[in-house]
């Protein structure tokens, strides 16, 4: 397959010849993950956004113990705010001369500016052989084992091929200005023939590839644009672009949460947007059986998964990276889950949408102003240094 055109305008090209698998919930990724980290010969890097005590962390915890204990470097960079739920005595569990433990931008009170910045990823690396990328955290939240009424409904990616050089690149850098000791790694090793096309895609401050990929897939789609996404503050851009593939005879649907959340004011700010783009004739479904918290763009035949919501919010403060893939079987692994999601999710009409009852018009409106007022805030408040916040 012919690489796409726009390799070059991201900071890592595309690539031929990686492999792919969707793994959907925490019953499938939880255990790929850990087989992965107990069949680790030389290092495991993790740079992860949540990270909560509880019996999920308890069997990754263990597993990186075993791993350390055979000799092998485990390397943690968790975000400080994110691990703010990780207790002192899995803290002290962490303590091997093997693990490697760091926190990207440490909380500081009176530096509330500074403190908006978060490291969002989602990142396991193996070996420089195995990545794992999607929308989860290492907490409770995601074992819809345990709690399969409960859980959090989300997907992770795994990953084979050069594309995960980039990532074990990516990881290098930030764990350079937050961790030490300085880590430095070799090139990966060659995968087996064929695969597919893919691209690691960043956003930082000062970086918007993911967002501007999007908008240029989007305006380059010819049969579907279809978003999964957690938390919906979609730039005007976006917005505009979403309609005018609507009016091309695209098949634009956007998958978001329904009455299970974890921020209901998000939520409700985030539907304020409806009316508008129901009227140019785009399709709504709210999932309806758990928390929906995955970030899936699906245009045609390309495919982008990662960390990354559909908003402006996280769009501007946070360190993001997604897995783009163009064809394969993930393709078509990703079509039946969304199908699959829209069956269990109720499509808005904009009749249903016209007559909503009053309070809920009141909330959109006032979630809508608090939105708009904290954008005002911090639209003003200086130039952010992107290597201070390993960017």
């Amino acid at each position: 397959m012919a690489l796409p055109t726009d390799q070059d305008t991201g900071r890592f090209p595309w690539r031929e010849g990686n492999h792919y698998r969707l793994l959907v919930d925490g019953e499938q990724f939880f255990p790929a993950m850990l087989q992965a980290i107990h069949r680790a010969r030389h290092t495991i890097l993790l740079d992860i956004y949540l990270f909560e005590s509880g019996t999920v962390a308890a069997r990754f915890i263990d597993a990186f113990l075993g791993a350390a204990s055979r000799g092998v470097e485990v390397y943690l960079l968790l975000d400080d705010f994110g691990a703010h739920g990780l207790n002192q005595g899995d803290r002290r569990r962490l303590r091997h001369p093997a693990i490697h433990l760091a926190f990207y931008n440490p909380l500081h009170y009176g530096r509330l500016r500074r403190n908006l910045f978060r490291d969002h990823r989602k990142l396991l690396l193996v070996d420089g052989q195995r990545a794992f990328t999607g929308g989860a955290g290492i907490t409770d939240e995601f074992d819809t084992q345990a709690r399969p009424q409960q859980g959090w409904h989300d997907v992770m990616l795994a990953i084979e091929g050069p594309v995960v050089g980039d990532w074990q690149t990516l990881f290098t850098q930030s764990w350079n200005l937050w961790g030490s000791p300085p880590l430095a790694l070799g090139e990966t090793p060659r995968p087996p023939a064929g695969g597919e096309p893919g691209r690691v895609t960043l956003n930082a401050p000062s970086r918007m590839e993911i967002k501007r990929s999007l908008i240029n897939r989007i305006r380059s789609a010819e049969q579907r644009v279809w978003i999964a996404t957690a938390y919906f503050f979609p730039s005007w851009k976006i917005r505009r672009v979403l309609s005018q593939a609507v009016h091309r005879g695209v098949d634009v649907r956007l998958l978001l949460p329904g009455p299970h959340t974890d921020h209901p004011a998000v939520r409700h700010a985030g539907r304020r947007f409806y009316a508008r783009l129901l009227q140019n004739g785009v399709h709504i479904y709210e999932y309806q059986p758990r928390f929906l918290h995955a970030k899936m763009l699906l245009c045609d035949d390309w495919l982008s998964i990662g960390s990354s919501n559909i908003d402006r919010w996280n769009l501007r403060w946070n360190l993001e990276a997604n897995q783009e893939v163009l064809g394969g079987e993930s393709i078509g692994q990703t079509v039946t889950l969304f199908h699959h999601d829209f069956v269990q999710s109720h499509e808005i009409s904009h009749d249903f949408w016209r007559e909503r009852p009053w309070y809920r018009r009141l909330q959109e409106w006032f979630w809508g102003a608090v939105d708009l007022w904290l954008e005002r805030r911090t639209r003003h408040q200086g130039d952010h240094d992107q290597g201070d916040h390993g960017g």
